[in-house]
């Protein structure tokens, strides 16, 4: 026997956004990270450029990063209640 589960958004409140804005920016911190370490294995990547992405002011969190991840958040890849 075949079971259906059909899935229904609910609304979300700021708890529930701010864990999935959260989340977004663990997996891009993981992504860059994956990437400077492939670099440096590689060598191609300088010392100099290293130490200029260190010190770049560029804010760790930014609401570019919070409007993806709330927009990742009402969309159809992640229900949040599941009915049975």
């Amino acid at each position: 026997m075949r079971m259906r589960v059909c899935w229904r958004r609910s609304p979300m409140d700021n708890k529930d956004r701010l864990i999935l804005a959260l989340a977004a920016l663990l997996r891009a911190e993981r992504e860059t990270r994956g990437a400077l370490i492939s670099a440096l294995e590689e060598d191609s990547i300088s010392r100099e450029t290293l130490l200029a992405m260190l010190s770049d002011p560029i804010p760790i969190v930014t609401q570019e990063d919070i409007k993806f991840a709330e927009r990742f958040a009402l969309s159809k890849h992640l229900p949040l209640e599941r009915k049975g």
